[in-house]
């Protein structure tokens, strides 16, 4: 939901910022790559010194990429296959390398196997869920269905939470567990928007495998 919503509203927002980069000839390209690498070095360079505060504020600056590229290829007329398989691709390495980030926290100073485990899970079901609707789509099937926690939803819940526990280091009280309520809340919804899908794509698969017999049948009736 968030993906419909948040997406057109910051399109608009960006849309000069975009064409600004354009008149300098910068390539979209080159912003996705940008992009990416600062989401993975604010990811793993401060999540797993337990710099949330931070860490969340470099992602912020460079997470907007992933809008900017897709605007400025749209008002090029340069829009391609190669930059979305770029810019998704791309996607589930910053995705990875927030919730790994998590993971090397509660594997080393933030010392909980348990939260360890639940990044871990939300890194792994991220991707899948992600993996479900390309390959889904890739036998020809619609997959007509967002589901409960997607991409925008999993980012948007894990960086706010974790830049609010990151003001604990400064002193305000209570504020560190937002991030493992956070980090439940999106491994939750993420197991039910991968079932959302499955069972979407088992139907789907289901009815696009029945429809050459019936139209078989009728023909032969």
């Amino acid at each position: 939901m968030l993906n419909k919503y948040a997406r057109a509203f910051f399109t608009r927002v960006l849309t000069p910022f975009a064409a600004f980069l354009l008149r300098r000839g910068v390539s979209p390209d080159a912003v996705t790559l940008i992009g990416t690498a600062g989401v993975v070095a604010g990811a793993l360079v401060f999540f797993p010194r337990g710099e949330f505060f931070w860490g969340t504020i470099v992602i912020t600056l460079f997470v907007f990429s992933d809008l900017v590229d897709g605007n400025m290829a749209r008002q090029a007329g340069i829009s391609s296959r190669w930059g979305a398989f770029l810019d998704s691709t791309l996607d589930r390495v910053a995705d990875g390398a927030i919730f790994g980030g998590f993971a090397l926290w509660y594997a080393g100073k933030g010392d909980d196997n348990v939260l360890c485990a639940v990044s871990i899970f939300c890194l792994a079901s991220g991707q899948v869920v992600s993996y479900t609707k390309a390959r889904g789509e890739s036998i020809g099937l619609p997959v007509a269905v967002n589901g409960l926690v997607e991409r925008a939803e999993r980012l948007v819940i894990s960086l706010v939470a974790a830049g609010l526990a990151g003001l604990h280091a400064f002193g305000v009280p209570g504020v560190d567990v937002l991030l493992p309520i956070a980090l439940w809340i999106v491994a939750a919804g993420s197991a039910v928007t991968l079932g959302q899908r499955v069972v979407t794509v088992r139907r789907e698969a289901a009815e696009a495998d029945a429809a050459p017999a019936a139209g078989g049948s009728g023909a032969a009736s």
